[in-house]
């Protein structure tokens, strides 16, 4: 009976992940529709249909991660998908592009929840040693969304408008969010804790500050964007926050990020490592470019049929990846998936002007970054972590995650843009990769043994 209603919990984990990832994945396809449908819009403010989601997502991971940690999982899950159709139903229903960027924002407020909250219903529901088989689960939901994503809306835009691919989020919402709170676990019988206003506040400033900065980075003209006004300012006063957010927190009776989740070692090497992987996710985005740029005959059109490789990888190795951690651990897992990318990236970086090294060496990316993204890092933090603060430590996977993404963008395209976009600057920006890469392998041996690790997990 045990074994049924745990497996109930994750498949309704499963299609909140799946709902809020596949939202990102299939919006691409609709661009042109949606420009068509408000008149005067321009490349910049479809970006922000990006961009929005993005931004809101990062400052929605702390605030309702560490809600959840307080009011419990159940409460705060229902609140995440609740606000995701209702941001879904403003972009559908909008009668100006204004209300499709509110809308959006909506959605990656509440989207922002969704992963670190289900991470942290695992950590409550499945005993240590079947957490990573759970994980790597949910983790596959990624690489499954960007797989089906695409073609779902190609065929959803075939035989209606656009506003349908938002549309649909209601009622699927509706069904998750009711089964959600009958199966999900209910708040913790504990005191009730004030929740930290004012470093959500400093935080949150902190999180848009940097990424407004990087967003607007030209990475044609990298040095001169970096010190112009639409920048650097944004750079600085996120430093500043950074540092008002770290003495808001040092006194805070209840800190949305407890000085506990960066004290143990273990912690510190999982999220530089996540940092990597961002990095690695931002590298992964670039790959049609340099296809155009390296392969003859690939057009724009046709590169991104070249990701094929890495999301399928990546959607068959994240649930082989959770296995493995239940049975060998974190370190084996990560070192060895690490390994496997930097490979991979060099082996792009080295025989671009190949299409079959090409696919090989993006499949060979997937297999690795799934050792990282999703499943490890978060088994990880579920180890090392209490209970009331399992949501907040995924929240923190996610903003480290975010910022590496971020400022991989801003290196890549920057190195890109230094030769031109020619074959060989891109080489030379993977190779950037490979070498980070080959950096976060060596720290990866750090990690604790499979031993040391199993005596440390939190029940």
């Amino acid at each position: 009976m045990k074994e049924q209603k745990s497996s109930r919990v994750l498949l309704v984990l499963f299609f909140g992940v799946l709902m809020g990832a596949l939202d990102i994945a299939i919006v691409g396809p609709a661009l042109p529709a949606i420009r068509s449908s408000f008149a005067g819009t321009g490349e910049r403010s479809l970006a922000w249909i990006f961009s929005a989601y993005v931004l809101f997502n990062l400052i929605g991971t702390p605030v309702m991660a560490k809600l959840s940690d307080i009011a419990g999982r159940r409460l705060i899950y229902a609140i995440d998908i609740g606000l995701f159709a209702v941001g879904s139903l403003i972009v559908a229903s909008a009668p100006a592009f204004s209300f499709v960027f509110i809308g959006r924002a909506i959605q990656g407020f509440g989207a922002g929840g969704i992963f670190p909250v289900a991470s942290a219903v695992i950590g409550d529901t499945f005993p240590p040693e079947r957490r990573g088989s759970a994980l790597g689960l949910i983790g596959a939901v990624f690489g499954l969304a960007f797989v089906i994503g695409p073609a779902l809306a190609g065929l959803i835009l075939s035989i209606a408008s656009w506003h349908w691919l938002f549309l649909i989020n209601v009622p699927i919402a509706l069904i998750v969010m009711a089964f959600g709170l009958k199966l999900l676990p209910g708040r913790a019988d504990r005191p009730v804790e004030r929740f930290d206003w004012l470093g959500m506040a400093a935080l949150s400033l902190t999180l848009s500050a940097f990424t407004f900065g990087l967003n607007n980075i030209d990475t044609a003209h990298f040095g001169s964007s970096l010190v112009g006004l639409r920048v650097l300012p944004f750079l600085v006063a996120a430093i500043v926050f950074g540092f008002i957010t770290s003495q808001i927190e040092r006194r805070a009776a209840n800190p949305i990020l407890p000085a506990s989740l960066f004290q143990s070692r273990q912690l510190r090497i999982g999220y530089a490592l996540t940092t990597g992987a961002g990095v690695g996710e931002a590298a992964v985005v670039f790959m049609p470019l340099f296809a155009v740029a390296a392969l003859a005959g690939v057009k724009q059109g046709q590169a991104s049929f070249l990701l094929l490789p890495v999301v399928i990888a990546m959607a068959i190795a994240s649930p082989v990846s959770g296995r493995l951690l239940d049975r060998f651990g974190s370190k084996a897992v990560i070192v060895s998936g690490l390994a496997v990318t930097t490979v991979g990236v060099f082996l792009l970086s080295i025989t671009a002007g190949s299409l079959t090294m090409f696919i090989i060496s993006g499949a060979l990316m997937g297999f690795g970054l799934s050792s990282l993204l999703g499943a490890p890092i978060r088994y990880i933090t579920l180890n090392e972590v209490a209970k009331e603060d399992r949501s907040a430590a995924q929240g923190v996977i996610t903003v480290f995650t975010s910022a590496g993404q971020l400022a991989g963008a801003a290196v890549i395209g920057a190195v890109a843009a230094s030769g031109g976009g020619s074959a060989s600057s891109y080489a030379s920006a993977f190779l950037v990769v490979c070498a980070a890469s080959a950096v976060m392998l060596i720290a990866a041996l750090r990690l604790k043994r499979r031993a040391a690790e199993r005596a440390s997990a939190q029940k």
